[in-house]
């Protein structure tokens, strides 16, 4: 199984810490030449070190520091990274962190707009900035690191239901056009998996209910059949074989990783 992604460009959303950062690893061992993309600037430099340390061999790795907050920023940042380093991107993750918990119907409306432009417009500039790049040289994978919310919304997080369900969407269409081209777009839906996010959100709900953490950790449990939290890793295994050229025939879906929980098909 052909997993080398040697000569291949890949840049990953929220790399310096979590899913992405384990992603970005993944991809260097696979021997990707890897751009991290985040908002802190020293956790970046950082885990630029420790990348010089893992892969095949002559590989380059950089970074580029830029809020998702910001999509015009986002999109002039990458815009002259691109054009100071004459680089062409094979593989784009895009991966960023979730909006805050809630009900929806507790939802301000700026809250919506602030998640849509952070996660699909960010993406949406990415990927029309790199599709050129893929279509020339005939390969192309848009992984989208989302939610399993797109399959199931869950409970509490309203804003991050609806906004993952139009980035899954937005997916499948751009999987359509660009197929034609060697470009695969798809999906991986991490379930509870032990990031910063998933702690700060049993934090909160401890807080709100009164509820001691081990006691909803417990809940949670009962319900993924694997019984235990996936870990980063495990998220990014999936990632980097659907941006292998392994995966060329697989397009436009959506991949779970969450031990079982989705009880859907």
């Amino acid at each position: 199984m052909n997993l080398d992604l040697t000569g291949k460009n890949a840049f990953v959303g929220g790399s310096s810490k979590g899913i992405g950062k384990a992603v970005a690893f993944e991809l260097a061992r696979l021997g990707g030449n890897v751009t991290l993309v985040g908002r802190d600037e020293q956790a970046l430099m950082q885990n630029l070190i420790d990348l010089s340390f893992i892969g095949k061999g002559d590989q380059r790795h950089d970074y580029v520091a830029v809020d998702y907050s910001q999509p015009q920023k986002v999109k002039s940042v990458v815009e002259r990274h691109i054009k100071k380093n004459n680089k062409t991107y094979h593989i784009l993750v895009n991966n960023t962190g979730g909006p805050n918990p809630g009900k929806i119907q507790d939802a301000q409306e700026d809250e919506f707009i602030a998640a849509f432009e952070s996660h699909l417009i960010c993406n949406h500039i990415l990927a029309k900035l790199f599709m050129e790049g893929m279509k020339k040289d005939g390969y192309g994978r848009i992984i989208n690191v989302i939610s399993t919310s797109v399959k199931q919304p869950l409970a509490n997080l309203g804003v991050s239901n609806t906004i993952r369900a139009a980035v899954a969407s937005w997916a499948k269409t751009m999987a359509n056009e660009l197929g034609e081209f060697g470009i695969t777009v798809n999906n991986i839906l991490p379930g509870a998996t032990e990031t910063d996010r998933h702690h700060s959100l049993i934090k909160t709900k401890s807080e709100k209910t009164n509820t001691p953490v081990e006691k909803i950790e417990e809940e949670m449990l009962k319900t993924i059949p694997l019984r235990r939290f996936g870990k980063p890793e495990e998220v990014a295994n999936a990632v980097a074989f659907l941006a292998s050229p392994a995966a060329a025939y697989i397009n436009g879906i959506n991949v779970p990783v969450d031990g079982g929980r989705t009880a859907c098909l």
